[in-house]
Parts: C-alpha cells; structure tokens; sequence
C-alpha cells in the first residue's frame, strides 16, 4: 500500500528533523535570508527596514540565557560606536519560550516570551530593535545560530562577511583580547575584507521546538520528589532568620486558611525551581495550629513543595512573629529575604510581587545573572 504525503507535512518533517539537529549555520558569502518579524516596539521587520545601512549586523539572542545577558550591554555600545555610520544592530530572539525548563532558568528573572522580551528591553533601555522568531523560528533555521549570543554580520550587498562571537571574554568585567565583531564591522564600513570571517561561538543552546518534551519530564520528575514537613520551635526560627548557611535564603510564612498565601504559594514553587541549583534556598512557615500539620503536608503534595517545610509547633502566633521578625505587625502572608549572616534584605507583609521577588533574587551578589 503506497502512502502519500501531503508537501506541508513534509515540510513539518524536515523542519523538525532541522531543528532536532540544530540548523546549519549560513556559510560566508550567503545572501542574507529575509523575515518578517514583530518587534517589542510592535513594529514589523524585514531586510527592507534596514536598506539604507551600508552594514547589517545581526544577533540571535534572548532574555534567560547568562550568556545573552552578559553581552547586552556591549551590543549597545557596538550599536553607539557605529550609530555616525548608519551600521544597524538587530537582535532577534528565536527561542521557544514552551521549550525552556525552569532550571534553565537560574541566572534570570524573565524566560523568552514576547510580553517578557518588551520588559527586558524596557529594563536594559535597548538602542537597537528585538525581534521574536520563537513561534515557527524560521529565521533561525535560515540562518542557523549556533548559541546565543551568535551575531552574523553582513556588507552592503546583504553577503555574509563574519559570523561568530561578539569577543572573547563571557565576563562583562573582564577586557576582551579579540573584538572580533567589532573589527569585522569596522572593515566593512572601511571598505576592506573581513580579516577574521568565522569564530566559534559560546553561550547557551538554542531552544528549538523540539526540546518542549523537557519542559514536561522536568514536571513529571518533581512529582517524584519527596515532600515534607518538620514542626520548628523559636529557636528553631531564630536560626532559621540567622541564616549561617553560604545560601540566599528565601522565607515564606503561609497558612492553609490564608487565600492570598495559597494563591502565591505557585509563584515561590516557581522560585525554588529555578533557583535551587544555585546559592540559593525556598523555605515555608505554615502558621496553622500544630493539629493542622497533615493537612498543610497535604497542601504542600499538591504542590510539588520538596523545599524545606516547617510548621510552628505552639499556638501562640505572637511568639511567631516575634521569632520571625519583631517588625512583623502580623499579617499573612510575609515574606522575606535573608542574606547569608542573617541581614534581611527584603520583608513583605502581603502577597509579593512575583516579578521583583524574582528580580531581586538575581540581582542579589550572592545570586547574579553571570557565571
């Protein structure tokens, strides 16, 4: 029996075998492949928007990536130097935002969405356009980035004349040896032929659509994780506060009878999972009456809490809140951040802000967005 393909069907399959494989990168001398993509200014792109630059650099890149994110602010500047040159600077994020796992996510507080590469560019004050290719990520099958950052730049003729990395040195503190990106554009707006073509190129793979199955084995595995809870007394708090751990820790006080602490409880699950792996730890205080400790065990099953877990063992919520912090007034949920040596550096009665929670996780010294 002879079984037909449909050309669209085909054309799936190859792309997913692409993509399973990784793109091949565009050799030296190919025309620059168009696209149409939507900028976080809400504007459309395509090679045409940038006809009258006589260079044409572009960067795959994106938000979560350590790497990226080390290098956004030396894409700014090489789009300054050459801003009198009429050179354009375009970064393009093409990752699939379904395809990320949360521990991938440890040196950022923003995954690849298009909501969140508009707050990463209002954030770092972007000079050059982003771009989104992450639902069909066609250009980056065309031109076939390696990792991100990976900047392919292109002369007036739209011919690849360099592709590769931006420097050599990951670390924004360090001083780079070779500025490959910005000698291969210099040449260029000097009329002379790139002396150094190709690098290679470090930094984070691509997430292609292929990779969305990590996103569930990475949630069906936390359903293995054990779960638990101890019962804490003040001194038990009081150690806990004084932090003599080499960890950020992040403390929740919580309660199964509090609807703002179960509605943001996802959101600290969240933290812990992107987190942990790093210099960091998630703990909870359940503030239900020691009686209540199978029931908050319950809760804490449900979701997927394999943090540390503790419920106070006395009835006296006074001597809780004193234990926790004397300028509690006593509201739930409270929230706050201890650096290692027990300085609060974060308190919140109420529920938090998701985002600044996370924000100041990685913003934190003992945190941070680089290796």
């Amino acid at each position: 029996m002879r079984i037909y393909l449909s050309v669209a069907f085909c054309m799936i399959l190859l792309a997913n075998v692409v993509m399973a494989q990784g793109a091949k990168t565009l050799a030296i001398g190919s025309a620059a492949p168009d696209f149409h993509l939507k900028g976080v200014d809400d504007k459309v792109y395509s090679l045409k928007s940038f006809a009258d630059s006589p260079v044409l650099a572009i960067v795959f890149s994106c938000n979560h990536c350590p790497t990226a994110q080390a290098y956004e602010d030396r894409i700014k500047t090489l789009t300054s130097e050459f801003k009198a040159k009429k050179v354009a600077m375009v970064v393009i994020s093409s990752n699939d935002p379904k395809a990320i796992r949360l521990d991938e996510l440890g040196y950022t507080d923003m995954g690849d969405t298009f909501d969140e590469m508009k707050l990463r560019a209002k954030d770092k004050d972007y000079n050059f356009p982003y771009l989104y290719d992450g639902d069909d990520q066609s250009t980056a099958m065309a031109y076939g980035p390696v990792a991100t950052p990976h900047i392919f730049v292109f002369d007036k003729d739209r011919k690849l004349r360099y592709n590769g990395r931006i420097d050599d040195v990951e670390k924004p503190t360090g001083t780079p040896k070779n500025k490959d990106a910005f000698n291969a554009i210099q040449e260029l707006v000097n009329n002379k032929p790139v002396s150094v073509p190709t690098t290679k190129t470090f930094g984070c793979s691509m997430k292609w659509i292929t990779k969305e199955h990590g996103v569930q084995d990475e949630e069906a595995a936390w359903a293995k994780e054990p779960v638990s809870i101890e019962t804490i007394d003040e001194s038990g708090l009081k150690e806990l506060i004084s932090n003599k751990t080499d960890k950020l820790r992040l403390i929740n006080v919580w309660a199964t009878w509090c609807g703002p602490c179960v509605t943001e409880f996802p959101d600290f699950m969240q933290m812990h999972h992107m987190y942990r792996n790093r210099d960091f730890e998630f703990v909870s205080v359940s503030a239900d009456n020691p009686d209540k400790k199978e029931k908050a065990l319950k809760f804490l099953q449900g979701k997927h809490a394999s943090n540390k877990n503790y419920i106070f063992n006395v009835e006296d919520k006074y001597k809780l809140i004193e234990a926790i912090d004397p300028n509690w007034q006593g509201a739930l949920p409270y929230t706050i951040l201890v650096e290692p040596g027990g300085k609060i550096v974060y308190a919140k009665q109420g529920p938090i802000d998701a985002k600044k929670m996370k924000k100041a996780i990685v913003e934190n010294k003992y945190i941070g967005r680089f290796y």
